[in-house]
């Protein structure tokens, strides 16, 4: 039976401190685990709204009232009793003893100190969420990523960078003249090479397709006549030349 009580306190009269709890773990778990920057503000955001509902459920009294005193009430305790005789005004209104606050009394107001804190913890939220993004957003613009492990990486790489002496600079600037300087003769040997294939690509091609010489078309029935070649005649005709 206790037990069962225990949970029936734990579930029903107690509900909302649970509530409470799991939401400071989901923005926890957000906070620790996630490694976007903006899933790490609405973690942290879910956060501040828990644990600003758990103090503002910390101060709720059961048929409690706004904390202003009773004009009955002193609450410091230090007004001096009125005489016997003063106790009705001229004009007729009874003018009460004040009576001393004491801890039955006190029961009946509720706490404000919560409530005032909680406002306050509100508007430091607001501003350190919207400092937080636009951090974000000029991180991004710098660059190019929110991603936690991509920033280190970029971040260490730049510290890298900046703890070389300036030695090792002029070296690598050296190295990388020599690297682009020897791209560039590749390049136009490349070109080059390319320009004297393709010319005596044309030149073969200009060489191989020279224009045979025509034949005149000889008239049907007649013999094509073979004019005989200087080497045919006869060295008597070549003596006489």
């Amino acid at each position: 039976m206790p037990e069962t009580n225990m949970i029936s306190e734990l579930l029903v009269e107690r509900l909302n401190y649970c509530i409470y709890v799991v939401l400071l773990l989901i923005g926890l778990w957000a906070m620790l685990a996630k490694r976007n920057l903006i899933k790490k503000l609405i973690g942290m955001s879910i956060f501040q709204t828990a644990i600003i509902l758990f103090y503002v459920s910390i101060a709720v009294k059961d048929e409690a009232t706004i904390p202003i005193y009773l004009p009955e009430h002193d609450p410091h305790g230090n007004h001096a009793e009125l005489p016997d005789d003063a106790e009705v005004s001229e004009s007729g209104k009874v003018q009460h003893r004040p009576v001393i606050l004491d801890r039955e009394a006190a029961k009946k107001y509720s706490n404000p100190l919560p409530h005032v804190l909680m406002l306050t913890a509100i508007v430091v939220g607001v501003a350190t969420l919207g400092l937080a993004l636009a951090l974000c957003q000029r991180i991004y613009r710098g660059y190019g990523t929110i991603e936690e492990d991509v920033l280190l990486d970029k971040l260490e790489r730049v510290d890298e960078r900046a703890s070389i002496s300036p030695i090792e600079k002029r070296r690598q600037n050296a190295r990388r003249k020599r690297s682009r300087q020897k791209a560039k003769a590749k390049s136009i040997t490349q070109s080059v090479s390319r320009s004297s294939s393709k010319e005596s690509k044309t030149t073969g091609k200009s060489s191989s397709s020279k224009p045979k010489p025509k034949r005149k078309p000889v008239a049907k029935g007649k013999k094509p006549v073979n004019k005989p070649s200087e080497k045919s005649k006869p060295e008597s005709v070549k003596s006489k030349k």
